[in-house]
């Protein structure tokens, strides 16, 4: 599973049963429901391992979400024990603007993004 954090909507993105390509499955609003739903999709998909954005300055320090990811991490990994890994997101929301055109489901879009370039690492 791939998550692109945001601060009002994350993204979410789930690779094939492979793990080899990674497509946009839907977009959450970033509220108290979040943790509860995003455990749900985990549990319904079978999911093995999460990716979540790293949130970076451009000049590498941690912007002003970050702190938010990391706690949403911390909350997830006690909740669901699965692996969660940190994958570089700068301009990944911008990309999937400039490929999807701007709509509701461009979080979407970035989370597959960001799931693929990790994916892609991994081989």
């Amino acid at each position: 599973m791939g998550i692109d954090f945001g601060s009002k909507k994350v993204g979410i993105a789930l690779s094939d049963d492979s793990g080899v390509m990674a497509f946009p499955h839907g977009v959450i609003p970033n509220d108290k429901r979040l943790q509860q739903q995003v455990e749900s999709l985990i549990q319904k998909n079978l999911v093995e391992e999460i990716v979540i954005g790293h949130s970076l300055n451009l000049d590498g320090t941690p912007n002003s979400i970050q702190a938010d990811i990391e706690s949403f991490m911390m909350d997830l990994t006690l909740a669901v024990g699965l692996p969660i890994h940190l994958e570089p997101e700068q301009f990944s929301s911008q990309e999937a603007a400039r490929i999807t055109g701007k709509n509701t489901q461009v979080d979407a879009a970035a989370a597959a993004i960001i799931l693929n370039s990790f994916i892609c690492k991994q081989k």
